[in-house]
C-alpha cells in the first residue's frame, strides 16, 4: 500500500487526531443502537492508548447539514466508547477554536478526547482549508480509520492531511482496503461470486459494470429486480421499478457474458402491500400477479443462491434480496447470509457490507463466520466500481510529500 501505516508511526506523547467513523444509530431515547462502528476503532484506539498517544478522536454523525442539533450529538457515542474502552473519555462541544485546543493540550498520555459532531461545522463537508488548519492544530499526527467516510472529501478525511507532516492508516482502514483489494486482485481464488441487493438499480450500475468482467457469477436481488425484469419484457405487478433505468438495465443485460454470468432471480414473493399484513406466496418472475408487489425472493430463487455459493472459493455479498426490515419478508436475506457463512467454513474468503446484509448476519449470529464485514457501505462500492476514494488518496498523497515537510 502506498500509505504510511500505523505501526510506523510515532505516536508517544504525542496529540494525534483520529478521523474515525461513528456514525452509528441512535435509538429514540438518544443511546447508541448499534455499537458495531464503534467496536471496529478499539484496535487502533487501544493501540495508540498503549502508545502512550494522546488522542483527539473526531467522528460525524448523521446529516445536520452545518448547524448543531442536540439529536445528532455525539454525547452519547461518548458514553459508549467509555464502556467499550473501560477508561475516560473527554469531551469538546467546540469542535476547533481556543477551547477545544486548550482540552486537546491538556491531554496527558493515554488519554482520550472526543470532539462534537464535526458535521456540525458546515466547513466540514466543504472541505475548507481554513477550518482543516484548525483541526489540524488540535494534534501532531494524523490517523484515518474511519473507512465508511473515505469516500467523501472533507476537511477531517482530506483537508487536514496537508497541515499535519505524519499521517498514517488505521488498523480497520488497513484490514477493509486489504480486503476489498483481495476481491479485485487478479490472483483471487476462484469461482468468484458478487451478490448485489438493494432496493435501486441506480446505485449499483458502475459496480455491477466494473465486477462483471471480473466475477464469475453475479447474483441480482432484491427490489433492483424488478427494474431487470422489465428490461426483459416482463411484467411485474406493482413492484418497485426504476422507469427511467429500463434501458440502463437493458444494455447491461446486453453486455458481454451477462446471459452466462448474471443470475437473476427465478421466482419471489408477492404481496398485497409491504408492511407485512400480508405474508404473500411465491410466484414465478414471469408470472407475477397484476396488482401485487414482490417483496422477497422465492424458495427457487434461495436454492439458486445456495448451488451458486456452493463451489465458491471468493464471495462478496452488498445488499439485502427482499424488504429485510419486515419480517414477513426477510427469509430471502437471512437464508443468503447463512448460504455466504457456509461458504466460509467451506474454506471461502468473503466479505459482507451494507447496513441490511450486516444486520442480516448479526441478527443470525454469523459476525464470526464471514471473513470481513465491512464498515462501509458506500465507501466499498465506490472501491468496488474501480474509483479512488478521496481519504485514501490523500494518505498517499500525504506519504509523498512527508519527506519534504520534514525538510521544511
Amino acid at each position: 500500500m502506498a500509505f504510511r501505516t500505523l505501526r510506523s508511526l510515532d505516536a508517544a506523547g504525542k496529540r494525534v487526531f483520529v478521523r474515525v467513523d461513528f456514525n452509528v444509530p441512535l435509538s429514540p431515547d438518544g443511546s447508541v443502537a448499534d455499537d458495531t462502528r464503534i467496536i471496529a476503532s478499539l484496535s487502533t484506539l487501544r493501540y495508540l492508548i498503549e502508545k502512550g498517544a494522546r488522542l483527539v478522536v473526531a467522528s460525524h454523525l448523521g446529516r445536520p447539514k452545518g448547524k448543531r442539533d442536540p439529536k445528532q450529538s455525539l454525547a452519547p457515542v461518548r458514553e459508549r466508547l467509555e464502556r467499550c474502552l473501560r477508561a475516560a473519555v473527554g469531551f469538546a462541544e467546540s469542535i476547533v477554536g481556543s477551547d477545544a485546543e486548550r482540552k486537546a493540550e491538556a491531554l496527558q498520555n493515554g488519554e482520550i478526547l472526543l470532539l462534537e459532531n464535526l458535521r456540525f461545522d458546515p466547513r466540514e463537508e466543504q472541505n475548507d482549508p481554513g477550518f482543516s488548519r484548525e483541526l489540524a492544530r488540535l494534534a501532531e499526527r494524523y490517523v484515518n480509520d474511519a473507512f465508511g467516510a473515505a469516500h467523501r472529501a472533507h476537511a477531517s478525511t482530506v483537508g487536514i492531511t496537508a497541515f499535519l507532516t505524519e499521517c498514517a492508516a488505521g488498523f480497520l482502514m488497513e484490514r477493509e482496503l486489504q480486503a476489498l483489494g483481495k476481491l479485485l486482485a487478479p490472483d483471487t481464488p476462484r469461482p468468484l461470486v458478487a451478490i448485489l441487493g438493494g432496493a435501486k438499480i441506480s446505485g449499483k450500475i458502475d459496480v455491477i459494470r466494473n465486477l462483471l468482467p471480473r466475477v464469475d457469477r453475479l447474483i441480482i436481488g432484491g427490489g433492483m429486480t424488478f427494474t431487470f425484469l422489465r428490461a426483459k419484457g416482463l411484467q411485474t405487478g406493482r413492484s418497485l421499478v426504476e422507469e427511467d433505468k429500463i434501458p440502463l438495465a437493458k444494455e447491461i443485460l446486453g453486455l458481454p457474458d451477462a446471459e452466462r454470468k448474471i443470475l437473476l432471480p427465478r421466482d419471489c414473493v408477492v404481496s398485497a402491500d409491504t408492511g407485512g399484513a400480508d405474508s404473500g406466496h411465491a410466484a414465478p418472475v414471469d408470472r407475477i400477479p397484476a396488482g401485487l408487489i414482490g417483496v422477497d425472493i422465492g424458495p427457487q430463487s434461495i436454492e439458486a443462491i445456495q448451488e451458486a455459493l456452493a463451489e465458491s472459493r471468493t464471495v462478496f455479498w452488498n445488499g439485502p434480496m427482499g424488504i429485510f426490515e419486515v419480517p414477513a419478508y426477510a427469509a430471502g436475506t437471512i437464508a443468503t447470509a447463512k448460504a455466504v457463512a457456509q461458504a466460509t467454513s467451506r474454506g471461502g474468503f468473503t466479505v459482507v457490507g451494507g447496513g441490511d446484509s450486516l444486520a442480516a448476519i448479526h441478527q443470525c449470529g454469523l459476525e464470526g463466520e464471514i471473513s470481513h464485514l465491512s464498515t462501509g457501505g458506500g465507501a466499498s462500492l465506490e472501491f468496488l466500481e474501480g474509483r479512488v476514494l478521496p481519504g485514501v488518496a490523500a494518505l498517499e498523497s500525504a506519504a509523498k510529500a512527508a519527506p519534504a515537510k520534514a525538510a521544511r
